[in-house]
C-alpha cells in the first residue's frame, strides 16, 4: 500500500517540487496540501494522511503549535514530519519536542526526501541521529530537564531496555539492534514497545528526546 503524504508550507514552490519528488515514487501519494498550519487538524481528518511533511516556520500557525494541535486533538495521528531551511534551528528542536517524527532539509536531495518520508511512516529507526543528538546538545536542557528525569526514574526500565534505548539513541534500527544484541527481531520490537510504553513516548524520537534531556544519555 502507498505511503500517503500531507503538504503544509506558506511556498507554493516547495510544495510543487515536494509533490512532484514524492508522486515520482510508486509507493508514495500526496494526498493534499495546505499553505498554513491552521488548516492541518481539518485536512488530517479528511485524508488520513500517514505522514505530514509539515514547515517549521508558518505566518499564522506554525510547524511547533500545528504539531501540537494535531496531536492533541486528533486520534489516531499521522507522522509529522518537520521541513526545515535550517539544520541548527531551536525550532526543530522544538518541534521533536513536541512531537513530530523528525525533521527534513529543504535543500536535501530528492532521494533523500522520498528515504526521510519511508523511514518516518516506517517508525523503526531515527531520522538522522547524529542531527538530533547535535540539536539536543545546543538547545536541550543538558540532562537537567526536571520532569524527563522523574519520568525516566518513574519507568524504571530493566537492564536490557535500558540497553536497548542507548542504541536507539544511536539511530540504530530494530534489525541492527537484535544483531548487536544477539536476539530476534521481535524481542527487540517487544523492547523497543515497552521502552515507548514505560517512558509515555509516542514513538523512538521522542524516547530518544526524553533520553537525553533526562540526562540517561549525553549528546556531546
Amino acid at each position: 500500500m502507498a505511503v500517503t503524504v500531507l503538504l503544509v508550507d506558506d511556498e507554493p514552490l516547495v510544495r510543487a517540487g515536494l509533490r512532484a519528488i514524492l508522486e515520482a515514487e510508486p509507493d508514495l501519494t500526496v494526498v493534499g496540501e495546505a499553505a498554513d498550519g491552521a488548516a492541518v487538524i481539518p485536512l488530517v481528518r479528511r485524508l488520513r494522511p500517514d505522514v505530514v511533511a509539515m514547515d517549521v516556520r508558518m505566518p499564522l500557525l506554525d510547524g511547533i503549535e500545528a504539531t501540537r494541535a494535531v496531536l492533541r486533538t486528533v486520534e489516531a495521528p499521522p507522522r509529522i514530519l518537520v521541513v526545515t531551511t535550517f539544520e541548527k534551528d531551536e525550532y526543530v528542536y522544538e518541534a521533536l519536542r513536541a512531537g513530530a517524527d523528525g525533521f527534513l532539509l529543504k535543500r536535501a536531495r530528492p532521494t533523500e526526501i522520498v528515504h526521510a518520508v519511508r523511514l518516518v511512516a516506517e517508525g523503526e529507526s531515527l531520522l538522522f541521529p547524529a542531527s538530533v543528538r547535535q540539536l539536543a546538545a545546543e538547545y536541550g536542557d543538558g540532562g537537567g530537564n526536571h520532569a524527563a528525569r522523574a519520568a525516566l526514574e518513574r519507568a524504571r526500565l530493566t537492564e536490557r531496555e535500558a540497553e536497548v534505548l542507548r542504541l536507539m539513541t544511536r539511530g540504530l534500527s530494530n534489525t541492527e539492534i537484535a544483531a548487536r544484541l544477539v536476539v530476534g527481531t521481535e524481542t527487540v520490537k517487544t523492547h523497543v514497545s515497552s521502552v515507548l510504553a514505560k517512558l509515555g513516548a509516542r514513538d523512538r524520537t521522542q524516547a530518544v528526546i526524553a533520553a537525553y534531556e533526562s540526562g540517561f544519555v549525553s549528546p556531546g
